[in-house]
């Protein structure tokens, strides 16, 4: 018979603790959810398919449905707010080279990856809106032919998502 062992009685435990920890943390693949006649917008609870313009949805960690957005200026309002501090699972907008502007459906992708274009002459459902692009082609094009100017996510700034009367015509440089 072999002698006890604490330490290796203890290593397997600990193992076997973490081993079971990671599979409970594991995050599962954020899926788009798409809007349906009732859904509403989490800032000001309009229903989202009676405007025209790109929608998004934050999926927030430790929350089981996203909160939807019936504009993008809405969206980078909600996020570049220095007091947004909930962790973020992903962030989905429409991309408008595929949806329909006046009807979008489907089309989602990972906002962080996409172009914008700020200042069209497309109206969303706060007014001024920006657009999303997933495709940089499809940004430039949508800008040559409606106006405004092609950004990275990165490149939107709070000052230019004033929900006070849409997406602010940035003329800075």
């Amino acid at each position: 018979m072999k002698p006890f062992r604490p330490s290796l009685l203890l290593a397997t435990l600990c193992t076997a603790a973490l081993l079971s920890a990671c599979g409970n943390k594991a995050e599962t693949a954020v899926v788009a959810v798409e809007i349906d006649r009732a859904t509403t917008c989490e800032l000001d609870g309009m229903l989202l398919s009676d405007f025209p313009g790109p929608k998004a949805q934050i999926h927030f960690k430790g929350e089981d449905k996203p909160s939807f957005y019936c504009d993008t200026v809405e969206m980078f309002n909600t996020m570049l707010k220095p007091e947004q501090v909930k962790a973020l699972r992903a962030v989905l907008v429409q991309d408008m080279g595929k949806a329909n502007w006046d009807d979008p459906r489907g089309n989602w992708f990972d906002a962080r990856t996409g172009f914008y274009v700020l200042g069209s002459k497309l109206k969303g459902s706060m007014g001024p809106t920006i657009a999303s692009f997933a495709q940089e082609a499809d940004a430039k094009a949508f800008a040559t032919k409606n106006g405004g100017r092609v950004l990275r996510f990165s490149e939107v700034k709070l000052d230019m998502v004033d929900l006070s009367g849409g997406a602010v015509h940035d003329t800075k440089m």
